[in-house]
């Protein structure tokens, strides 16, 4: 492999201009495509498979208007007044009118209809059913229900709530705020602006091509509204680390006096080998997602692995062509003019030295700390996020404390049974049992009959529990109501529990369910590739048990923070709670790609000096010595980026972002840097043995440029020059 990218860099640095052009026709072209074919991205979310699923499928068959979004309006009489009173009462009807007027609403109940309205009759609900899923809906629908809270008057509080969202989380400013602290980062790492210019500049076209080329996508098949922010969260992070690795071992080159064509070749080849196999893990980590069998899922992970693998691209071809295009301008002004300058010995080898020294104590602090952080990870809740989690201030917030407050938390999660039989005497009996049996649950409050189909086969049921939806109390509820009502099902009748509580309750388990699978497959092909790239089997095992180290400590500091509420009010939430379902098992696949990130980087420069003939400790200390100041510059520009969408309101993205964040540090600097080495220096020559018989049958790749050919010096009389 180190032959074929030395090839590939020489090649792009001799024909920059060409490389240049091809670039900038491919990106041109991505851009008018995501512009004239980009569908938009949905909010669509399905989990195959699920009786909660099933239910809605059938519902969408046999009564369509119940399969459609359904919300409520919370109205609220000022203070002192009640709904009865005259004015309130008209003030409630003419908000009732004005709902029906929404576009795409087939109904809106009054609820002195529907008799929804609090035991004080201060409040009340608008029961709102439209006529196709959340989705969906226009554009138009979604604006002129939020607008509706611009109807309240001195003589009424009006306050649209539900899951009525008119779009993907708004991604602005602030990101731009991790971006601009990698730039500082470069420019410190680097002494140069060109080269951090330079390198920021690769980055973002990469993340640019990965972009447009998933909106193209998006007229094809289904794409989460997520998962555009995943995929540029991390196309940003990787783009920038690739490029700088890369970018930094070129400079170390021209540096120490090789020749630039040489130098972007040699580069290419050793620091590219790491940059391609890294950005392997990362691609197999996030491709991985789609064995959940969850179609979003899939979605964001395809999308983010596609942008990561055009980073990977676009580091290798027009990296090695702009480093033509800048020549020594990459180094910083002192030393452009000097043919070579002496490799001094910075902190990263005083680092390196420390940790080899007192390797014994660093593991096993860097061990107990690690798992003490992990601790509250035993504690972690998951759910699907709502009102109670939503940004304080929002409508959707605001409704929900109002209906909380005045019939209970439970009514903002409904329960909907589903009874559908071959006739509708035989579907009104079933009903009649399964609310019998609903009421006679602990954790109930109210159990009413619902709509039913034109020949009366299927019929709804509602159940409102007592407590929020999202509360384990609910969950068990969904568990009990299916135990109580399932034995009514026969040969031609079917019961199922569904609504988006219920929903939530099995996306969870479904994804708990499917992670060992998730981890043995992602795991599994990931040591392999280890295993192929560092020919070495305690070195990939090292690597994976680093992993989980960094995952179970991520994991407890996250549900401490936004679970617990430790320290939640410095992050903008005022409301901790469950972490949204998928939240584990895409930070674990993201995390992991990145680990083996640094794991790469780190490792493969131990073992090209180790190689090249050092001793196993003296390699360890020259690897981490020479990668310490490129990887720590790495971590703190992966995590700004990551940083820069803990300021977003959406609390899945500031969650995420958050975890990420406090991820990648931990991997960076206290697995890949501390315990890493110190292992390494523990296990001595150990560490690099193979079996034979395993050697004999493993491809040789060579990342460290082992195979590389140094040309030879041209001889006296070479140099002579005939006439």
């Amino acid at each position: 492999m180190a032959n074929l990218l030395y090839r590939l860099g020489r090649f792009s640095y001799q024909r920059r201009r060409l490389v240049a052009a091809i670039w900038t026709f491919v990106l041109v072209l991505l851009g008018v495509g995501a512009l004239t074919l980009g569908a938009g991205t949905t909010n669509a979310f399905s989990i195959p498979g699920t009786e909660s699923q099933r239910a809605l499928d059938a519902l969408q068959k046999d009564l369509p208007a119940a399969s459609g979004a359904s919300s409520s309006v919370v109205v609220k009489a000022p203070d002192g007044k009640k709904l009865t009173d005259p004015a309130v009462k008209a003030a409630v009807g003419a908000t009732v009118a004005k709902v029906a007027q929404v576009p795409e609403v087939i109904a809106a109940i009054d609820p002195f209809t529907s008799k929804a309205i609090s035991p004080d009759g201060t409040t009340a609900l608008i029961s709102v059913q439209f006529d196709k899923a959340a989705d969906e809906l226009s554009k138009e629908s979604t604006e002129a229900y939020d607008n509706l809270a611009s109807l309240s008057t001195g003589d009424l509080q009006v306050v649209p709530g539900g899951q009525i969202v008119g779009g993907p989380p708004a991604i602005g400013s602030t990101e731009a705020i991790g971006v601009a602290v990698a730039a500082l980062v470069l420019v410190i790492t680097f002494g140069s602006l060109v080269a951090a210019g330079m390198t920021l500049l690769t980055a973002l076209l990469g993340v640019l091509a990965g972009m447009a080329g998933l909106f193209i996508v998006t007229s094809f098949v289904d794409v989460s509204s997520t998962a555009p922010i995943l995929a540029l969260m991390l196309g940003l992070a990787v783009g920038i680390d690739y490029a700088l690795f890369i970018s930094s071992r070129h400079r170390t080159q021209l540096a120490a006096g090789m020749d630039e064509e040489e130098s972007v070749a040699r580069a290419t080849a050793t620091a590219g080998s790491a940059v391609m196999f890294a950005g392997a893990t990362v691609v197999i980590a996030l491709a991985g997602l789609s064995v959940v069998g969850v179609p979003f899922l899939t979605a964001m992970g395809l999308a983010a692995a596609g942008t990561v693998l055009t980073a990977v691209l676009v580091a290798l071809t027009l990296g090695p062509a702009l480093l033509g295009f800048m020549g020594r301008k990459v180094l910083p002004r002192k030393i452009r003019k000097t043919a070579a300058a002496p490799a001094a010995e910075g902190f990263g080898f005083r680092w390196a030295r420390l940790v080899t020294r007192f390797r014994i104590p660093i593991v096993a602090v860097g061990i107990i700390g690690l798992g003490v952080l992990a601790i509250p990870t035993q504690d972690m809740q998951l759910a699907l996020p709502d009102g109670a989690t939503a940004a304080a201030g929002t409508n959707q917030r605001v409704a929900y404390d109002l209906s909380a407050a005045a019939f209970g938390a439970g009514s903002n999660g409904p329960l909907v049974v589903v009874v559908k039989s071959g006739d509708a005497a035989t579907s009104g009996a079933v009903v009649e049992q399964v609310m019998g049996k609903a009421k006679g649950l602990a954790d109930v409050i109210a159990v009413q009959p619902g709509p039913a189909s034109k020949d009366g086969a299927t019929q709804l049921v509602t159940v409102i529990p007592k407590s929020g939806p999202a509360t384990e109390q609910t969950a068990d509820l969904v568990k009990d109501l299916r135990a109580a009502i399932h034995p009514l099902e026969t040969g031609g009748t079917t019961v199922s529990v569904t609504g988006n509580t219920a929903v939530g309750v099995d996306v969870s388990n479904k994804l708990t369910a499917a992670l060992p699978v998730y981890l043995l497959v992602v795991i599994g092909l990931s040591f392999l590739l280890l295993l192929l790239a560092f020919r070495s089997i305690l070195v990939p095992l090292k690597a994976t048990l680093g992993f989980l180290l960094t995952i179970g400590a991520t994991f407890g500091i996250t549900v401490g923070v936004f679970q617990k509420g430790w320290g939640a009010s410095l992050l903008g939430i005022d409301s901790p709670g469950p972490l949204v379902s998928f939240l584990p098992i895409i930070m674990m696949g993201i995390l992991f790609g990145l680990a083996m990130d640094y794991e790469v980087f780190i490792v493969s420069r131990v073992r090209e000096e180790f190689v090249h003939g050092k001793h196993a400790t003296e390699a360890t200390i020259q690897g981490v010595g020479h990668g310490a100041r490129v990887v720590t510059a790495a971590a703190l520009i992966m995590a700004a980026v990551f940083a820069g969408f803990i300021l977003v309101e959406d609390p899945i993205i500031k969650t995420i972002g958050f975890g990420l964040t406090i991820g990648v540090l931990i991997d960076a600097f206290v697995v890949r840097m501390s315990i890493v080495p110190a292992v390494l220096s523990l296990l001595g020559d150990r560490a690099w043995s193979f079996p034979k018989w395993l050697d004999r049958i493993t491809p040789k790749v060579d990342i460290e440029g082992e195979s590389l050919q140094i040309p030879p010096k041209p001889t006296e009389k070479e140099l002579v020059t005939v006439d």
